[in-house]
């Protein structure tokens, strides 16, 4: 009986670390799809069309304060980051004060 709060802790801790780990994967995969759509879409939307993506592919609960940072700055590349702060126990309820990111790149098709 002794053991159950520290049994319960455990599992509150564990459930964190897990959250923390899927949003660095939804940070990156979102980026990803933001990357891919940004390097077809018409030059005058590229940004729009890459965020738009982004966005429409995160969970809700990660979407709300939900960063994103799509360029084609480079030649040859088009670059998307997404920043995605970190749920506590719930997602959509409260954040950390802590955020991830996920970056990725693209070869532009023109």
């Amino acid at each position: 009986m002794g053991v159950t709060p520290l049994i319960i802790l455990l599992f509150v801790a564990l459930w964190q670390c897990a959250l923390l780990g899927f949003t660095y994967i939804l940070a990156g995969n979102a980026a990803d799809v933001g990357a891919r759509v940004g390097t077809t879409a018409t030059q005058g939307v590229q940004d729009k069309e890459c965020a738009r993506a982004a966005k429409e592919d995160l969970p809700s609960g990660w979407s709300g304060d939900a960063g994103f940072d799509c360029h084609g700055g480079e030649p040859g590349l088009y670059r998307a980051k997404v920043t995605l702060k970190v749920p506590v126990l719930v997602p959509g309820l409260l954040s950390w004060n802590f955020s991830v990111e996920g970056n990725a790149a693209s070869v532009k098709e023109s």
